[in-house]
């Protein structure tokens, strides 16, 4: 990625559970961690886990399903205009044309409450990005993605994965927020335990449950 403007390393950072807490309420979580988005182009990225993505097609639209936060597009491909610009949303608002046979998607009005994962810095409400899905082959789609934001970077960027299939992959459902909320409460027990018999509070560990990292 290009370096961050000036303007942009300003910017006070996404919250959410890099560290090991407090988690007092939900307002400690990012959206990330509220299993609400991790925003373009975020939900493109490949994780430890979940990263499967359904592409469906109508007459009128495509649906692009993403298995991490289980985010869903669905993206017009009937010419209309963009939203106006007083209204932001967190993974945009999206066109759809083809040229040729690739599938091209413009997305715009984009909020400023979401940072791209390895970015550092929020991205602008002036974000415009532009991703081009073409068929190469009947188990692969080469995908690419332009992330045009100048008052972030100081230069647009691009993505390029290719993606594949794979029969009998079955997508999950994906949720964090009440586990933390939980292993928080019960460490905070633990700890006015150790303190009534003298002992300095019990030590933040990770665990592995259900192949997901839970701070205990």
């Amino acid at each position: 990625m290009p370096a961050l403007t000036a303007e942009a390393r300003t910017r006070p950072a996404v919250r959410g559970t890099a560290g090991l807490g407090p988690f007092n309420s939900i307002e400690d979580f990012s959206l990330w961690d509220r299993c609400v988005t991790r925003g373009l182009p975020g939900s493109w990225l490949p994780v430890v886990y979940g990263n499967g993505t359904r592409i469906m097609q109508t007459p009128d639209s495509v649906i692009i399903v993403h298995e991490m936060v289980h985010e869903a597009r669905v993206i017009p491909l009937d010419g209309r205009p963009h939203l106006g610009g007083g209204l932001r949303q967190l993974m945009g608002d999206s066109r759809g044309h083809w040229e040729g046979n690739t599938l091209v998607i413009e997305s715009t009005n984009f909020t400023d409450r979401l940072s791209i994962p390895g970015g550092g810095a929020r991205t602008s409400e002036s974000m415009k990005i532009t991703e081009r899905i073409t068929r190469i082959d009947p188990q692969m789609v080469e995908f690419e993605m332009r992330v045009d934001d100048p008052k972030t970077y100081v230069a647009p960027w691009t993505l390029r994965m290719t993606l594949t299939s794979q029969p009998g992959y079955e997508m999950y459902e994906y949720g964090s927020v009440p586990n933390s909320l939980s292993g928080e409460r019960a460490y905070e027990k633990r700890a006015e335990e150790n303190a009534r018999k003298g002992l300095p509070p019990p030590e933040r560990v990770f665990e592995k449950v259900n192949g997901d990292d839970r701070g205990r």
